[in-house]
This record gives structure tokens, C-alpha cells and sequence, in this order.
């Protein structure tokens, strides 16, 4: 393994081994006090309990074995028994020039892959995207690649919602609008018409007089019931009316996520698993976990540590609820696709739902050694503090979040005769409208990404398209600066060389770079990409640092411009990685006015 971190450890577990230390705490990290050292081990203080001796002693062993390796500069100790480790340039040298040859970059992979199951995204049918569809969206699509990357089988559904009482309610709202419609003949089976005149706009309207009705009576909802149960059943009409209701919808949620580059493998909803909510029935029934309740069939759960509600799997209408689709879902991930891993990203707010459906999951004992994770986020906010909204006070639909984006970027960029280097202006403003896209994408998902999932952000319309600050078109525009200067020194005809380090830009630029296994590995483990978006900004702006100090063009000596545009190109290389990694494009040329 090429990381540097691996190389220091590997030497740490070799001399805690020959001094008869456990070497599970010969790790190191990046020191908190880099003007004292590269690295720090803090395995003295630990073993100093174990042993029940002073950890400055401890420290001195360990120290004094070190200074022997020539491949570290210095070795001291600080404080109460760290360890303070400064590499040496060859090492730091030799480490990078592997990373810069490696077709991984020095990544390393899972030993054994498994295979995990992604739900995200999570549209509703019959419903326009809205802002709080960004979060799932751009996090889900971001772990998917970093979990692809470290070698996992990673299989991403977006899982529709298109079975539930919401369908019923506008089924019983356009039966209201057109009576006459076949779909709402019971005796007829087939020959439907097969198109619908609606639009997806049109249906979130109806949705929310059919919500709107159904709120203010009973008997209406009811009716939504009844339909919902009947369609289950089904109803040839309102199967029929459903199927073009989906239709619609998906179209729709398509050229969202294409827009933002979010793609899934699948593209299954409630309905999938509405045989396999049977088969649920009855293994809780078999199990004796299950119970009927006012009608209801329930199965109650463990109030042990808090209370919680039970989980009802079938109403008393005969309708099935989310939580009996889920479990079903989970079955189906299991039975069908061998999911090791099911990883769910939604609201934060949906907390308690997924903790019923996993606890039923045990229970009902579907999922036996499968690891079932909910990772929640916080909501986009407004420069208030709350949820993102319309200027009028509505939610905002994703499509016009996405144009405001667009709209943003677009005043940076120049006007398309301005432009150099294409045929015609035709081109140029072509170019330009794919920029301003993939610009636009990159401001909105960096924006989401740099924050902790957990935590909500405003969406700040002002400054996320900037391409200053830590923002997604700064890391494009970096990544494009280096395309620029590998341009002018191919011209000049210079080409990459060893590495050799000379000052201090070139030692911090390369041992920022060295970073980038710990940092994909602990991204990996957390699930969390705000680990990666903060090392892609230190990472270009140490860059920036390291070439206002560092000339490739005007270096001192041929060897020196050489290993200097390796340092560029292996730098351009990760950006272009992390970027991808965030689910973000890396224009090779970018434009501003």
C-alpha cells in the first residue's frame, strides 16, 4: 500500500514488536501541531495504562529505536508521551512519485466486497420534486461512488413512493373532475386509453385539492382509503389510471436527476413489494410477533430503553402501510439482490420510522447478518434558518432551484463572442451553456457536501457560485488552472521527473497530497462526505500556495521544473478524483468574465 501513513505505521508495529509492545497502538495521525511534526503517535499513553508505567518512558523506548530509521528526519517527544515524527524528503518523495504512477493513486480497496444495497433520492409519485429531495439525492449519489470506489458492489434505488393512501387520494380526485372516465368502471378490465392528459405539474395540483378535501372530511378520506385498498387489490381502472400517473411522475424525476447526474440501478417502488407484504403477514403470524389490533394488524415493540409506537403492517381497511412495504423492500434486498449492507438516506425526522422497520426487521427475522443503517440529514434552509422556500412562501420545486443555480452562474460568464479558440460563436455559446450547467450542479451539491450530513445549511444564492472561498466552482476552477499549466509546459516542452523537494510549498503540497488514502478510507467509513469536500479545498489551496512559490516554467533547473509539474499533475489527478468522488464534473477549461 502507497499511503505514507501505512509506510510510518508498518515501521511503528516493527518496533513496538521488538521492544515487546502491543501493536495495535502503533498507528500515527496528522499532528495537531504541524510546526512540530508531520505525524504524532499517541500509542504511549495507552500502553502506559496497560502496563501500568509512566508513558514518557514508554515514549523514550519508542523514540529512541526510531532515530535509527533514516527515513525519519526527527523524532521527539512532547508533552506527557507523544511521539513526534518528521519524515524525510526522500521518503516523503518516494511515496509520492508511487502515488503519481499508481493507477489508484495510492487508494486502497475493501479486502472483501460486499454488497450494499443504496436507497435514495426517494421521489413520490404524482408529486414535483421539491428542495428537500436535494439532500437525498446529492449525499446518496456521493456515498455510492466513494463506496464503488473502495471496491464494494454497490446497487442505488431510488424506491418510489407510489403505492401508499396519497395515490387513492388522487385517484378519488380525478374520479370527482371525470366521473365518466373508464378507469372508474368496475366491470371493464382492459382496452384503457394510453395516454393521460396531464402533466406532473398538473398532478401535484390535484394532489393538493385531493389533500386539502380529504383533511377537511372523513368521508373523503375514507373514499381515498377504500380506493388505495382496492388498488392494491387490483382494480383494472385504477391500475391502469396508476400506470400512466407513474409514467408521468418518472419522466418528470428523470431530468431532475439527470440534471443533477444522479443515476440508480433501479427504479422500484412500493408496488414491487406489494406480493412479498403477504408473505410478511405470515411470517409475523408464523413467529407469533404480530397481533390484531382495532382491526389492525401490529407488532409491537421493545419499550425497554423508550417507548415506541407499533408498527402496523395492515390497516383495518385492508390497505398495507409504509412500514409493511418497507419490511417487505428489505426482504425482496435481501432474498433477491444478497444485500449485505441496506443503507437508507432520508430526513433526519424520519429517525423513529426507520427504527421500527429494523427492530420488526429482527423480530420477523429477514435480514439475519445484514447490517441495516438509517443516515439522516438536516433540511436545506433559507437565510432564515428555515426550510427553503419560495419567494411567495410555497416549497421550492427542485427544477426552479436548479434554474436559480443556473441563472446565478450565468453572470459570471462572458458573453459568447468574447470567447476564444471556438469555430464559430454557435460553439462558444454551446460550451458556455454546458459550463454554466455543470458549474451550477457543482455550486448546489459542494454547497450540500461540505456540511456534516446531519447537520442543515442555508442555501446561501449569493455565494455558493462563487469561485472563491470554499465553494465546488473554486475546486473546478483549480482543477482547470493546473489543465492550463500542463498546457504551457508541454508546450515548453517539459515533462515530469522525480520528485525532489526544495522548499517548504513543495514539502506541504506533497504531504497534503499523501493524505488521500486516510482521507477516502475514513470518508468510506463515516459516510461522510463533508470529509472529502474539506480536503479537496485545503488540497487546492495549498496548491495555490505551493505555485505562487514554486515556478515550473521559470524553475532554477530542469529537474526542479520537472518534479514540480508531476506535483501539479498528481495534484490535478486527485481534485479530478474527489470531484467525481462528490458527484461533481471537472471542466478542463473554465471561463469567467
Amino acid at each position: 500500500m502507497l499511503s505514507l501513513e501505512n509506510v510510518i505505521n508498518q515501521k511503528l508495529h516493527n518496533c513496538f514488536e521488538k521492544l515487546g509492545l502491543n501493536p495495535k497502538f502503533a498507528v500515527v495521525k496528522v499532528s495537531d501541531r504541524p510546526d512540530l511534526s508531520d505525524f504524532q503517535c499517541n500509542g504511549a499513553l495507552a500502553l502506559a495504562k496497560e502496563q501500568h508505567k509512566n508513558p514518557r518512558e514508554i515514549a523514550t523506548n519508542i523514540a529512541d529505536m526510531l532515530k535509527d530509521d533514516a527515513d525519519f528526519e526527527k523524532i521527539s517527544i512532547d508533552g506527557p508521551g507523544f511521539i513526534n515524527i518528521t519524515i524525510s524528503n526522500n521518503l516523503l518523495s518516494k511515496v509520492i512519485f508511487d502515488m503519481s504512477n499508481d493507477a489508484r493513486l495510492g487508494c486502497a480497496q475493501v479486502e472483501k466486497p460486499l454488497n450494499i444495497v443504496m436507497d435514495y433520492g426517494a421521489p413520490n409519485v404524482a408529486k414535483e420534486m421539491h428542495v428537500g429531495h436535494l439532500r437525498s439525492a446529492v449525499i446518496g449519489e456521493s456515498v455510492k461512488r466513494i463506496e464503488r470506489f473502495v471496491g464494494n458492489h454497490v446497487i442505488a434505488d431510488t424506491h418510489l413512493g407510489d403505492w401508499g393512501t396519497p395515490m387513492g387520494m388522487i385517484i378519488s380526485e380525478i374520479q370527482l373532475d371525470h366521473p365518466d372516465w373508464p378507469y372508474f368502471d368496475d366491470n371493464k378490465k382492459d382496452g384503457f386509453p394510453d395516454t393521460l392528459p396531464y402533466s406532473v405539474e398538473d398532478l401535484t395540483e390535484i394532489y393538493k385539492r385531493a389533500n386539502a378535501r380529504c383533511k377537511e372530511n372523513e368521508d373523503e378520506r375514507q373514499k381515498a382509503r377504500i380506493i388505495t385498498a382496492r388498488l392494491q387489490d387490483g382494480h383494472a381502472g385504477y391500475r391502469a389510471l396508476w400506470q400512466h400517473l407513474r409514467r408521468i411522475s418518472v419522466d418528470a424525476v428523470k431530468q431532475n436527476f439527470d440534471k443533477l447526474d444522479v443515476s440508480f440501478d433501479l427504479w422500484l417502488g412500493e408496488s414491487d413489494a406489494h406480493e412479498t407484504c403477504y408473505k410478511i403477514l405470515d411470517i409475523a403470524a408464523a413467529k407469533g410477533v404480530s397481533e390484531k389490533d382495532d382491526g389492525a394488524i401490529i407488532i409491537r415493540m421493545d419499550e425497554a430503553n423508550k417507548p415506541k409506537p407499533p408498527v402496523i403492517l395492515q390497516k383495518s381497511d385492508g390497505g398495507f402501510t409504509y412500514h409493511i412495504t418497507d419490511l417487505a423492500t428489505i426482504k425482496m434486498r435481501v432474498d433477491d439482490l444478497k444485500a449485505d449492507e441496506i443503507i437508507y438516506f432520508t430526513d433526519k425526522r424520519q429517525a423513529l420510522h426507520f427504527e421500527q422497520v429494523f427492530e420488526a426487521a429482527g423480530k420477523l427475522g429477514i435480514a439475519p447478518n445484514v447490517k441495516l443503517q438509517h443516515i439522516g440529514f438536516g433540511t436545506v434552509n433559507g437565510p432564515d434558518g428555515k426550510p427553503f422556500k419560495t419567494r411567495d412562501g410555497g416549497v421550492m420545486k427542485l427544477e426552479d432551484l436548479i434554474l436559480l443555480s443556473e441563472n446565478k452562474v450565468r453572470e459570471s460568464m462572458p458573453e459568447a463572442k468574447d470567447v476564444e479558440g471556438f469555430a464559430s460563436v454557435a460553439e462558444a455559446q454551446k460550451y458556455i451553456d454546458e459550463l454554466v450547467s455543470e458549474i451550477a450542479v457543482a455550486a448546489m451539491k459542494f454547497q450540500d457536501l461540505k456540511n456534516n450530513i446531519a447537520s442543515g445549511y442555508a442555501f446561501e444564492v449569493d455565494d455558493f457560485a462563487k469561485f472563491d472561498g470554499k465553494t465546488g466552482p473554486y475546486i473546478q476552477y483549480a482543477v482547470a488552472r493546473i489543465n492550463s499549466i500542463m498546457r504551457k509546459t508541454e508546450a515548453a516542452g517539459i515533462q515530469c521527473g522525480e520528485i525532489i523537494i526544495s522548499n517548504k510549498e513543495e514539502r506541504d503540497l506533497a504531504l497534503k497530497i499523501a493524505q488521500l488514502n486516510n482521507i477516502i478510507w475514513r470518508t468510506h467509513l463515516e459516510k461522510e462526505p463533508s470529509i472529502i469536500s474539506d480536503y479537496a479545498y485545503s488540497l487546492a489551496q495549498t496548491f495555490s500556495s505551493f505555485y505562487n512559490a514554486s515556478s515550473i516554467l521559470n524553475a532554477e533547473t530542469p529537474q526542479l521544473a520537472a518534479s514540480r509539474l508531476r506535483l501539479a499533475r498528481l495534484t490535478r489527478d486527485i481534485l479530478k478524483l474527489l470531484l467525481y468522488l462528490l458527484g461533481i464534473k471537472a471542466p478542463e477549461v473554465m471561463l469567467k468574465k
